[in-house]
């Protein structure tokens, strides 16, 4: 699939900032099953976008902009073509052991509703890691509602569980909590996803977890849909959780009054965007 991507991000302040710096994870690498034909990041603000890498091999940008200025815009706009993998990640950046992926962080600490759950679910599936993590899927997504209500940036995976809703990076933190749980390395991955009810324009990007099974690798599973990943799904950055591969995370110097308003639209690139 040929899927186009453009996605705003947009600062406004009611009184201006004497400065912001931004890092940004916004670029996606290519690997089996995805590569990037075009790509671009775009700054309202004059600076200069410095490239890196991250510990965990995403790509990076980083800039500091001088105020004072009352909106600042990201923009990204590429394409990338993808084929469906069946789940399974081949060719990407690894810089750790997979063991790494086991650590608890404070999104997706452990709490005794989750252990239950997951031991409930061992229990069910048996020995076998591929179908336990199938099981998994299909009993979170059946349970977990999608809703964008309750939830904040900083919601945990006991506080999503307990609510039994949330957004995908809740769901998905739930999921990496469940499956670190049983001693099963598993990490978070942000990127973006192609509806297939049609609906291109979106709030925010979209999230799932790797899981390493035996004599399988990484394979990708998308708790929100209850699915593995397929080719509408485009891979950015992975992290230990949600802060570890957030598109767009700094600071600012001065201002007051921050708000933040996020566009994404997703589609094929054969569709035309509407501007």
């Amino acid at each position: 699939m040929r899927i186009r991507i453009a996605h705003d991000t947009v600062y406004r302040y009611e009184i201006a900032p004497k400065g912001v710096i931004q890092t940004l994870r916004l670029t996606p690498r290519n690997h089996e099953g995805q590569y990037v034909a075009q790509w671009r990041i775009d700054v309202s603000a004059d600076c200069m976008l410095n490239q890196l890498e991250d510990a965990f091999g995403n790509v990076t940008h980083s800039f500091t902009a001088d105020g004072p200025f009352n909106e600042l815009v990201v923009h990204v706009e590429g394409i990338v073509e993808t084929q469906d993998t069946n789940g399974v990640v081949r060719g990407a950046v690894e810089r750790f052991p997979p063991s790494m992926f086991l650590r608890e962080t404070d999104l997706t600490r452990l709490d005794p509703a989750i252990s239950q759950f997951a031991q409930s679910a061992r229990s069910a599936s048996g020995p076998d890691t591929l179908a336990l993590m199938h099981d998994m899927l299909e009993r979170l997504h059946r349970e977990i509602v999608f809703d964008t209500d309750p939830t904040h940036t900083a919601t945990t995976a006991a506080e999503a569980f307990a609510l039994k809703r949330g957004v995908c990076q809740d769901i998905t933190h739930i999921f990496i909590a469940v499956v670190r749980s049983l001693e099963i390395p598993a990490r978070y991955v942000g990127g973006y996803f192609r509806r297939a009810d049609g609906v291109v324009d979106q709030e925010a990007g979209h999230a799932w977890a790797e899981v390493h099974i035996p004599d399988l690798g990484w394979v990708a599973f998308d708790p929100t849909n209850g699915i593995c990943t397929t080719d509408a799904h485009v891979r950015v950055a992975i992290g230990l959780d949600y802060l570890g591969a957030a598109p767009v995370r700094g600071t600012r110097y001065g201002g007051t009054s921050e708000t933040l308003a996020v566009k994404v639209h997703v589609d094929q690139a054969s569709r035309q965007i509407q501007s």
